[in-house]
Formats: C-alpha cells, sequence, structure tokens
C-alpha cells in the first residue's frame, strides 16, 4: 500500500515547529533558513563534500554559487561521479550528504552501514532535484520523433534495429526515415537516471521491456558512456544514436528529443509536465520519518503529463558523528530547498521547482537534523 504525502504534512510540521522552538530557546535568537545570523551575517564556516548524481550537476553549481555567496567561510564540494558512487561515498562516511537519482531501498536502508552518521540515526532523503528525463537523438534530416512506450523499449532492448522500421514510421507521418540502424546509447556507470528509464519501460512498455528496473543497463549491446556527459557526447557525435538523459543536459546540447506517447497524445518534455507526476504521486510506504521518497506514477494518461521522471534527491544523516558537519549540511540543504535555490535551478538546470506543500514537507525533514 502507498501512503498519501499529503497525510504526513502535519506530523513533519509539528517535529518542525518543535525543533525550531528548541533551536530559539538554545540559541536565543532567530537565524535566517541558508545558516546565517540575522545579526552578523554568516555563522558558518567549513568545508562540505558530497557527490553522486551527474544529472543535478548543473543545479547543484548554482545552489553551491548562492550558499557559497550567503555564507562566504564555506566551500562545498560535490563529485558528479554517479548515483551508484554517491551512495557508496555517503554510506562508507566519505561524503557528508550524497545526491542520487533513486532513494535507498528500504533493505538497503536495513542493511547500512552509514558510516558517517551516529548508530541508529536515520537518514533523510530529499526529492529536491525534479527533471524530465529526455529521449535524445541524432539522425540527420530527422528534428523530432513522435515515440510509444513500446517502441522506445524496442529501440534500446534490441528489437527495433533500423530507423525506418514500420514501428517508427506509423508514429511519424510523413517523416522520412532513413535506412539506418538504430545505435543505442545507455550509462556505463550505476546510474539513477537509468533506473529510473528503466523503470518507466519495465511499467509503461511490460510485453517488450522484461528487465526489472536496475541502475547498471541490463544488455551488453549498444554503446556504453560514462555519466550523463558521456552519454549526451555519444549521441551528439554520431549519426543514428539514441539516448537518455537528464532533459537540461540535452538542451544545453541542443539535441533533438522524442515526443512521447501519453494516451492518445504525444507529450514534449517539460518542467511543468514532470512536476505534475511528482505532485500526483504518493510517498513510499515503510519508511523513516524524514525519508520522502516518491512513488512515481509513470503510467499516469493525465492530460499533459510527461511520463519520464527523474527525481534526484539529497540525501543526509538526521545525527553526524562529526558534529560540525550538522550545521553546514542542514543551512546548505535549507538553501536547496529555499524558493529561491530552486528557481534558480529551475532558471539554470531546466529543472522544475518543487511545489509549496513539497517544501514544507522537505523543511520538516530538514529540521530533523541534529546540530549542537
Amino acid at each position: 500500500m502507498k501512503i498519501s504525502r499529503f497525510a504526513q504534512v502535519g506530523a513533519l510540521a509539528a517535529v518542525a515547529a518543535l525543533t525550531l522552538a528548541g533551536c530559539a530557546a538554545n540559541e536565543g535568537g532567530g537565524s535566517t533558513d541558508a545558516g546565517t545570523d540575522t545579526d552578523t551575517g554568516s555563522s558558518l564556516s567549513g568545508t562540505l563534500s558530497g557527490g553522486g548524481a551527474s544529472s543535478q550537476e548543473v543545479a547543484v553549481q548554482t545552489w553551491t554559487a548562492g550558499f557559497q555567496t550567503a555564507n562566504a567561510d564555506v566551500t562545498v564540494n560535490y563529485d558528479p561521479a554517479g548515483s551508484g558512487a554517491g551512495r557508496e561515498s555517503f554510506q562508507a562516511g566519505a561524503f557528508q550528504f550524497a545526491g542520487s537519482d533513486r532513494a535507498f531501498t528500504t533493505d538497503e536502508i536495513a542493511e547500512g552501514p552509514f558510516d558517517g552518521c551516529v548508530e541508529g540515526s536515520g537518514i533523510i532523503e530529499l526529492p529536491t532535484y525534479i527533471s524530465p528525463i529526455a529521449v535524445i537523438f541524432n539522425l540527420d534530416g530527422v528534428d523530432s520523433l513522435n515515440l510509444s512506450a513500446d517502441v522506445i523499449a524496442g529501440l534500446f532492448a534490441g528489437t527495433i534495429t533500423n530507423w525506418n522500421d514500420p514501428a517508427i514510421a506509423e508514429l511519424n507521418e510523413g517523416v522520412e526515415l532513413p535506412d539506418l540502424a538504430v545505435t543505442p546509447v545507455h550509462r556505463a556507470d550505476d546510474s539513477g537516471t537509468t533506473e529510473n528509464f528503466t523503470a518507466y519501460l519495465f511499467e509503461a512498455a511490460p510485453s517488450v521491456w522484461t528487465e526489472e528496473p536496475d541502475g547498471v543497463w541490463p544488455f551488453t549491446s549498444g554503446e556504453a558512456a560514462q555519466g550523463t556527459s558521456g552519454v549526451v557526447s555519444a549521441v551528439a557525435g554520431g549519426n543514428g544514436t539514441i539516448g537518455y538523459a537528464d532533459a537540461s543536459r540535452a538542451a544545453e546540447e541542443g539535441l533533438s528529443t522524442a515526443a512521447v506517447q501519453v494516451g492518445d497524445a504525444f507529450v514534449e518534455y517539460s518542467p511543468e509536465a514532470a512536476a505534475a507526476i511528482v505532485d500526483a504521486s504518493p510517498f513510499e510506504e515503510g519508511r523513516g520519518e524524514g525519508d520522502l521518497a516518491i512513488a512515481l506514477d509513470r503510467t499516469s494518461t493525465a492530460e499533459g503529463v510527461y511520463p519520464i521522471v527523474l527525481i534526484s534527491y539529497m540525501i543526509a544523516c538526521q545525527e553526524y558523528s562529526d558534529t560540525a558537519a550538522a550545521p553546514l549540511v542542514k543551512g546548505y540543504l535549507q538553501y536547496v530547498a529555499s524558493p529561491e535555490g530552486q528557481d534558480e535551478a529551475a532558471a539554470s538546470a531546466g529543472s522544475a521547482p518543487i511545489s509549496d506543500t513539497l517544501r514544507e514537507q522537505v523543511n520538516a525533514a530538514i529540521d530533523l537534523i541534529v546540530v549542537d
């Protein structure tokens, strides 16, 4: 069973109120959400290290610039090594926060370890980066295509091997499709983008795509490329190539993208269409208080909804072994979730700003981080 995420607002907001009240009692004064003292400017200093998802790299750069402007004595480092590497490094205590294109599973959380967290501490997982995953292609003479879930699955599974295949032609009347081999490009690394993309294929095209969703690509065929940048470069550098990537990176490179079938319509990706699915989807069941993992409805046929969506999470400890890390992480995540942070990321990365309702839940989760 899935739990409506709106049902959790009251409980999390109560926690937030108690936490803020406790801080005020202990500190005797207020502070801004970005970790700055209202009387003296920023009170934060030190270095914050994180890494993981390359999909949200542009957004992280934007958040880092804004946060460091408000907190001149703080340095934030982020290594866009991929979601799998980010989760592993966070678990090992090498990163104080991680970016990941999927949340930890409940089994992974139970197994641990999380060496940077106090033993028994929970983790928080925040859906602060929302973006469509674009189906990108490079095909001489063709600027746009309509593709169904079954056709996309066939192109990547290797059951559709030529661009003039009747299944593609049927969806694209009037488009002159070349007699050219299809070269599918996939991620070589363990990737949350891959897991989200394969989850869409598995759920929306089950008769064609029979592989369980996974961050590791299930086939050896096609071309493998490292990270989002590698996939984008490989698709851009070929003819007859097709891949998948965070839509912001596709837009940066000016690559052609497919409109995806939703019901009887074909929908282009947009931040608004991506945000619509997130707001309509529930939280996953069995999660901790600050673990806001969302169960996306990838088969929705609602009007104007884009079905291939990536939610990239910021992941942190509720209680840190290194107590000096806690205020840095907390301040940074508050900036990430703020209206300013979300709007700046939307402008630079093309992501969808989180809704006010989701922001309330995210801020309540951030307030669970223990600061001495």
